[in-house]
């Protein structure tokens, strides 16, 4: 059977044999995506060492790049994201240009556009219902990965506090607070997924499925990041203020918050109570406070690309209460400061249009698989710009790999409605 024969209701209960057999049918160029994302948040070359022989990543993402050529249907997908991530690398190689310190931003410049490369990767061969499911899928599991053992060791912690939080695996995720962020992200896809799946899987799958926005959200918990915490707040808000009032649901989000409130460890209480006063958001306001003076001192290229640093260490050390400065713990400061406003506009631009062209996708026009998903991306967006109003991770995965999510979810909505 050819992967055109497999629709994407076969997909639908979840059954081993049949997802693999349809992987096996794919193309080179979509075999060779998925293995990337899978060693790029699974990162079983940082678990298993003996592994780490070779850069997976890289490579699975030069086979990709090959596969797609290969492809004799090949075509250019376009999206109103595209113009965007275009505009937004030309203001990052104008800011290197104009940089106060150019070392520094062309020693950095592979942390944009590797981002630009796998983005349009991704768009270019994530393009039918089969492969976004399937794709979505790898991104679950490698995050359900993550969240269940981590809400097991929480767990196993006597869900206390400790001041590192919890650690994910080498690489994007070790710190809490990135990892917390991913988790932020994940949990309404999962969520999406379980809830969607719902009527085509056994009980004892669906509940497996649901594990995912739960142990999600306990690792949010216990990572001790106020942002993450903050933003997983204002997302459950966005997602069932609808259904608020009923008097279920009520009762069901009274219970969490109960729940949520009563797991959470008191120093992570404190940490919230001492908001504002304690050294670090001292530090962190006088971050921001100072960054913006640098989009207004250069409002056309900023201090330069990953300049914010190094320019603030010479002329703010004064405003420094530690022994080096550090990003500036916001990623619209974070953009601005250092590509200045017209890289800031570009960037909330390419937040705006995801936006957009998730409004413009019909319920009516998408495959009932994915009739959760317009509101979860929209939520998933929604707490990484809240939670990263208080952490520098622009050129982390997060926004990057969700951006080319919604621009697959829109250009699949978009043919099945033609």
């Amino acid at each position: 059977m050819s992967n055109q024969q497999y629709t994407i209701e076969d997909l639908y209960s979840l059954e081993l044999k049949v997802w693999w057999a349809y992987f096996k049918s794919e193309s080179l160029a979509f075999k060779m995506i998925c293995f990337y994302l899978f060693v790029e948040y699974v990162r079983p070359q940082s678990i298993i060492t003996w592994l780490d022989f070779l850069p997976w990543a890289k490579l699975f993402l030069l086979g990709s790049l090959i596969g797609v050529f290969m492809e004799k249907d090949r075509k250019w997908v376009s999206s109103p994201i595209n113009k965007w991530m275009i505009l937004f690398f030309l203001s990052v190689l104008w800011s290197t240009l104009n940089a106060h310190y150019p070392e520094f931003s062309y020693k950095n410049l592979a942390n944009f556009y590797t981002w630009l490369v796998i983005y349009f990767l991704i768009i270019n061969i994530v393009t039918t219902p089969q492969r976004l499911l399937f794709f979505l899928a790898i991104f679950c599991i490698a995050s359900f990965k993550l969240s269940f053992s981590l809400a097991i060791t929480w767990a196993k912690r006597g869900f206390s506090f400790a001041s590192w939080g919890l650690s994910g695996p080498p690489g994007f995720f070790q710190n809490s607070g990135e990892l917390a962020i991913q988790m932020v992200v994940f949990w309404p896809i999962g969520l999406a997924i379980a809830l969607s799946l719902k009527p085509y899987v056994p009980v004892w799958k669906y509940r497996v499925l649901m594990l995912m926005p739960i142990t999600a959200s306990m690792v949010i918990l216990g990572a001790s990041s106020r942002g993450a915490q903050l933003a997983m707040v204002v997302q459950f808000f966005l997602r069932f203020f609808k259904q608020i009032f009923k008097v279920k649901v009520l009762v069901g989000i009274i219970v969490v918050v109960v729940a949520g409130w009563h797991f959470l460890p008191e120093e992570q209480k404190m940490r919230f109570a001492e908001s504002g006063s304690d050294k670090t958001s001292q530090q962190r306001l006088l971050y921001w406070e100072n960054g913006y003076q640098m989009m207004n001192d250069f409002p056309l290229t900023g201090v330069g690309y990953f300049n914010f640093r190094h320019y603030y260490e010479d002329y703010y050390s004064e405003d420094m209460l530690y022994s080096s400065a550090q990003l500036p713990h916001n990623i619209f400061v974070q953009v601005g400061a250092d590509l200045g406003y017209i890289g800031l506009f570009i960037y909330l631009m390419l937040i705006f249009s995801a936006f957009s062209a998730l409004s413009k996708i019909g319920k009516d026009t998408v495959p009932s698989i994915f009739g959760e998903l317009s509101i979860a991306f929209k939520i998933s967006l929604i707490g990484f710009v809240v939670a990263g109003q208080f952490v520098s991770v622009v050129y982390y995965p997060f926004m990057w790999v969700q951006l080319a999510f919604i621009s697959c979810y829109f250009n699949i909505t978009e043919g099945v409605s033609k």
